[in-house]
This record gives structure tokens, C-alpha cells and sequence, in this order.
């Protein structure tokens, strides 16, 4: 099996696999990245850049030895140190983690690894109005310029309640600046035009995924997300995007709300680290 250290159009072909479950690494593999590698044939391996997630691509019926390929690669590279995370489906993840605990007794340096975010991918071809949406108070607000400070103060909160990595401060204004002029980041405004919740969609070939859902803890419970959520769908939709979304499979709230709008279960997947 031969390793290359960079992507090209055999690697996103084979992610149409799994449009879903690994739409973010179709999108990152685009950028330039810490470390790619990959055979364009089985697996596929790519860390944009410290604190995110490597993200492991293998088939949906890779063997013993191609998962084996995946950890010692991983372990040569240095990245089984405790410091990093990995996105990979279930059978992978298991093996890792398998692998680990049977090593750490040889090495006690090597950290033994576990499951500690379950993800679901949803995707939404017809979207569906919320009933609260003829009592729902407020409006979607597209954000601008004037707006940036608020909307990073809100980034930051979603991704400290998540535990979701996030760029340094410069990095995250930047792009978070960049895609208020791109017209992708939207606010809902209360009648009181309090921003209460914000939420972004992320256009890549024909999917949109959306992103940092967050509502204000002080104004939840109040049908704000699923209103917001569902008008930036809608939105993605008609530039004729395919919209989609990960979540925590483990926050049962937040899948219920989506699936009340129209977003079905597509795909799953898992982090592990230590």
C-alpha cells in the first residue's frame, strides 16, 4: 500500500461515500493542511492544524489489516500521544481502542484511547416549518459588519458548551469576519432586538452544512433555535444547497429539534482520544 501526503480527485471521490459523515473533511482536504495522507483507494488520513481532530476515512468494509494500517501510521506520526483526538466510524474506533489498552500494559506511555463524542449526521431535503412559527416572537437577522465582536462572543460560548476546538483569537475573527462579508452568519433578534442565538451555513459543492447553533442560555426553551435553524436551511436551500448538520447523538433536545423541521438521520461517526 502505497502513502501519499497529498489529496486529489480520487480522495473526494470516495468521500461521496460517506457525503455526509465526512463532509468536513472533504472540506478541509481543500486547504492546506498539517498532515494529509492517503492510498486514493481505502484510506484517507488529514489534520488541518492543531487542537482539531484528525479525521480517519476508511471503507465501509475495511479489513483488519487496513484498520492496523490506520493506528501504526497514526502511532509513527506521533499522534497517539494523548494530545489529539481523531474523528473515524465505529469499527475503526473500536480497533484504536482495542489496540491501546493492549498496548498501554507494554508502554505505559501510550494513552489509552475512548469514545468521547458520538456524532450524528442529518441532511434536510424538504424543510419544515416549526409549528411555533406563528407565535415566535422576533426575526432572522443577517449579520454584518457592526456585528462581528457580539457574534465572537457568541462563537466563543458555543464552542466552550460544546468542547468543540476552536482557532486562536486572530484566526476565528478572521474567518468568522470573512463570512459576515460572505452573507453566511445569521442572528436571531428577539422583539426586544436582543441577539438570542446564531447560527452559520457553510457551502461546500452541494451540500451547506450549518454550524454554531447556539442560543443564549437566558432565552432558550422559547423556540428561538429551531426558528433560526430553520430559516438559514431554508436559505441554503434556495441557493440550491443540499443543507445538513452534525450533532451530539448524546443531546437528545437538539436532534429532536432538528428532526422536527425536516433534517433525517443520514450517517454516524465518533471522536475518540484519551
Amino acid at each position: 500500500m502505497t502513502i501519499d501526503t497529498f489529496a486529489d480527485e480520487r480522495d473526494f471521490k470516495l468521500l461521496e461515500q460517506d457525503r455526509f459523515t465526512f463532509f468536513v473533511l472533504k472540506r478541509i482536504l481543500a486547504l492546506p493542511c498539517e498532515l494529509i495522507l492517503s492510498d486514493h483507494q481505502r484510506l484517507i488520513i488529514c489534520l488541518s492544524s492543531n487542537p482539531f481532530p484528525v479525521w480517519i476515512w476508511t471503507a465501509d468494509d475495511a479489513t483488519p489489516q487496513e484498520m492496523k494500517k490506520a493506528y501504526q501510521l497514526m502511532k509513527e506520526k506521533g499522534y497517539l500521544d494523548g494530545s489529539h483526538t481523531f474523528n473515524m466510524k465505529y469499527e475503526l474506533a473500536e480497533f484504536f481502542i482495542k489496540k491501546t489498552a493492549e498496548e498501554s500494559s507494554a508502554s505505559p506511555h501510550l494513552p489509552k484511547l475512548s469514545i468521547k463524542k458520538n456524532m450524528f449526521a442529518y441532511d434536510n431535503p424538504k424543510p419544515l416549518q416549526p409549528a411555533s412559527a406563528t407565535s415566535i416572537d422576533g426575526k432572522l437577522w443577517q449579520c454584518q459588519a457592526a456585528d462581528l465582536d457580539e457574534l465572537f462572543e457568541m462563537t466563543c460560548d458555543f464552542h466552550k458548551e460544546t468542547n468543540v476546538p476552536m482557532s486562536d483569537k486572530d484566526e476565528a475573527l478572521k474567518k468568522i469576519e470573512q463570512g459576515i462579508k460572505d452573507g453566511l452568519y445569521y442572528f436571531w433578534k428577539n422583539s426586544e432586538e436582543k441577539n438570542v442565538g446564531c447560527c452559520i451555513y457553510r457551502p461546500n459543492d452541494q451540500l451547506a452544512s450549518l454550524g454554531a447553533v447556539y442560543t443564549r442560555p437566558e432565552y432558550r426553551r422559547r423556540h428561538y433555535a429551531e426558528n433560526l435553524v430553520y430559516h438559514v436551511t431554508k436559505i441554503a436551500q434556495d441557493k440550491g444547497y443540499l443543507p445538513m448538520l452534525y450533532t451530539d447523538a448524546d443531546y437528545a433536545a437538539s436532534n429532536a429539534c432538528y428532526e422536527k423541521i425536516g433534517y433525517i438521520l443520514r450517517g454516524k461517526l465518533c471522536t475518540i482520544g484519551a
